[in-house]
């Protein structure tokens, strides 16, 4: 077997794995609970009421419903989700009818359905929507996976022998070289693009690189230093060379921000696929808000109204049924299915006008095989958050382009693998892992960073860059500050702190949770450390009895403290009011924004991609033998560490995690370059 056979064949058995253990997961939280634990769970909306009915894209009807109950609740269902209805009424007919959750918010959800027609069950009552198992996307990975595998002679099979796994060519080669970054040197360039203006000389390097690139490149691009600004400029460069840029990222939230963001530098972006967002700024872009403003969409929903009008009445039933009713209803539905083709016709030839107009089409990497875009080809494809993508799915968009690039940073969370065994086994390493060190001379490193002070950046800097990073001379000092009585700015606070528990007694405790949240079914929490969190919070406070209050962010790797944590401030009179609507930051909207409220409650995974001016890390693990089970995973605390602007306050047992490399280096790190304190500083 080749090499290419090898690799290939690997990852699809590597992929089978996944998808058994992910519907292992989805038989034993849903299939197998009762209704009320279901709706509990969050898997389930009952009873819910339809709002709205209508034609989607296609000769497909859509549903808007309102669940009336649990509101605001968290819940699992997300955009691009199969989903089944069901009624508990007693003795109705059980809806025959599934679809794809087009958008969802806190209480409401859009479901385009796999039907032509409003269902008659509509009005049935007690109605309720559950989430189906959706192989979809493992199909398409396979497909993609079994189409480059076997391509021979074209540009897919070069990209792939560009990208195969090759010997002596470790990761760590590419660690080292950042030891040694070159100077950036005099940037001297000439801007005559207004795409190009405010970049700073690496991302001008990385734009050029882009343009220049014939086959791949690599953006790499740490914590707060503008990946998403250079990828923007670069598409707006590459969209005056290009009939259509693709752009692509694994999930619908980076797809919803990338199409924001392009929108905002008025590049013409359609968004294809399901969003995970509902308001305008998202909606007006995708293709189903682009056609509803359309003037010609008006003559389309006419001509498909009219046809469904004409099947309503050859269907409708009647006792006796003559030759000429037979005539009749043979008359009509002839005429409808005309109408049909008529209505379609017209939307094919919009689409095509929309789609080859685009300069970016924005769309998940799943999305990329969309029927819609089943015969384009791009010159160019863009794959953002590339270090949180399932390789398979890498390839789906790949396939349909002449070159790539892919941005994203290693050193942050991987993608998620439900199976541990296929994560051991390789699933889990993404294709911009490989190709960094496979493709040294080919990647961009953007290293001035915009968002955290000196020494919040410092430690993450060294352990993970190579001291390769710099601080912008607009956040290198900036701290915690107000105006004192006088006028005076008074500065606040070390902006790196670590408070100590050794010695305080706070041992973790284990607690049972959902079993299919993590294997084996539990979890940690550190009640104690909680409220010593809770404690220094009401200090930074004091400092701001009026306005100017600064954001903060409350992060563990352990969701059992979060749920501590978040319970312990919503029991407080004086944080709860700060709490941002909603729970818990992963279970609802992906986009929070800091009016939402002053303080945000999250497992460091759900807030990957933001950041804060202050950020509370819990590091939960305290006992006798040293176990710091999810704290060994650094990239997740690289997460965790930057995303605070102006103070990180990290507290945890230095007697547990002291043995450990990472974290022993760590609080050297705050001894040096911070605050070291322990808990009892903090005691009452």
């Amino acid at each position: 077997m080749s090499p290419t056979q090898a690799h290939f064949t690997h990852l699809l058995a590597l992929l089978k794995t996944e998808r058994e253990e992910d519907l292992r997961q989805f038989i034993s939280a849903v299939k197998q609970q009762p209704l009320s634990a279901r709706v509990e769970q969050g898997y389930c909306w009952h009873p819910v009421k339809v709002l709205q009915t209508g034609f989607a894209l296609g000769d497909r009807a859509f549903v808007v419903l309102e669940r009336t109950t649990k509101l605001n609740e968290p819940h699992r269902i997300r955009s691009g989700q199969s989903v089944n209805f069901f009624t508990s009424q007693p003795g109705a007919d059980q809806p025959d009818a599934t679809g794809v959750v087009n958008f969802v918010d806190r209480n409401r959800m859009k479901v385009i359905l796999n039907s032509q027609d409003v269902p008659d069950w509509i009005d049935q009552g007690l109605l309720g929507v559950e989430m189906l198992f959706d192989d979809r996307s493992y199909m398409e990975m396979e497909k993609a996976v079994r189409l480059v595998m076997d391509a021979r002679g074209n540009r897919i099979s070069e990209l792939r022998q560009l990208l195969l796994p090759r010997p002596n060519a470790p990761f760590s080669d590419y660690l080292h070289s950042l030891r040694m970054p070159a100077s950036p040197g005099d940037f001297e360039a000439t801007i005559a693009d207004a795409a190009l203006e405010g970049l700073n000389p690496s991302q001008y390097a990385a734009v050029t690189a882009i343009l220049d690139n014939r086959d791949v490149h690599i953006v790499h691009g740490p914590p707060g230093t503008g990946k998403t600004t250079t990828l923007v400029a670069a598409i707006r460069l590459l969209a005056q060379r290009e009939n259509t840029v693709l752009v692509a990222a694994p999930s619908n939230t980076a797809a919803d921000l990338l199409t924001e963001r392009l929108a905002d530098a008025g590049v013409n972006v359609v968004r294809i696929g399901n969003v995970s967002r509902v308001d305008e700024s998202v909606l007006r872009h995708t293709l189903d808000g682009i056609m509803a403003d359309h003037p010609e969409t008006r003559n389309i929903k006419k001509v498909r109204l009219q046809a469904a009008e004409y099947r309503r009445q050859a269907n409708k039933h009647k006792r006796t049924f003559t030759h000429e009713d037979r005539r009749e209803r043979q008359h009509l539905k002839r005429q409808s299915r005309e109408l049909e083709d008529w209505a379609n016709q017209l939307e094919d030839r919009l689409v095509d006008q929309l789609l080859t107009s685009a300069q970016a089409i924005t769309c998940t990497l799943v999305g990329a095989a969309h029927p819609l875009l089943e015969r384009m080809k791009f010159r160019t494809c863009i794959i953002d958050e590339a270090a949180q993508a399932l390789e398979p799915a890498c390839w789906i968009p790949i396939a349909k382009c002449s070159r790539v690039v892919l941005a994203g940073d290693p050193f942050q969370l991987p993608p998620t693998v439900k199976s541990l065994d296929a994560a051991r086994a390789g699933l889990s390493v993404t294709l911009i892992e490989r190709a960094i060190p496979l493709l040294p001379e080919q990647v961009s490193l953007l290293h001035v960073q915009y968002r955290m002070h000196g020494a919040i950046m410092d430690f993450s800097n060294q352990y993970f860059y190579g001291g390769a990073l710099v601080a912008h001379e607009s956040v290198i000092t900036r701290r915690l500050s107000r105006v004192s009585p006088d006028g005076e700015m008074l500065t606040l606070f070390d902006p790196v702190v670590f408070i100590d528990t050794a010695g305080a007694g706070f041992e973790e405790k284990m607690v049972r949770i959902d079993p299919t949240e993590r294997k084996g079914g539990y979890s940690r929490c550190n009640p104690e450390e909680a409220l010593l969190l809770r404690e220094h919070l009401l200090q930074v406070l004091d400092e701001y009895p009026g306005a100017g209050m600064p954001s903060f962010a409350l992060l563990s790797p352990y969701r059992e403290q979060i749920n501590y944590i978040e319970t312990m401030i919503r029991d407080d009179a004086r944080l709860a009011p700060l709490l941002r609507s909603g729970k818990h930051l992963s279970d609802v909207q992906p986009h929070a924004h800091e009016s939402d409220g002053a303080l945000t409650v999250s497992t460091i995974d759900g807030f990957q991609g933001q950041e804060r001016d202050v950020v509370y890390i819990s590091l939960v693990r305290s006992n006798t033998k040293g176990e710091i089970g999810f704290l060994q995973d650094y990239r997740r605390m690289n997460v965790a560490m930057t995303r605070a602007r102006k103070l990180l306050v990290v507290i945890g047992d230095s007697a547990t995690i002291g043995n450990n490399p990472f974290y022993a280096a760590f609080l050297q790190h705050c001894e040096e370059k911070g605050r070291y304190d322990t808990a009892w500083a903090y005691m009452r």
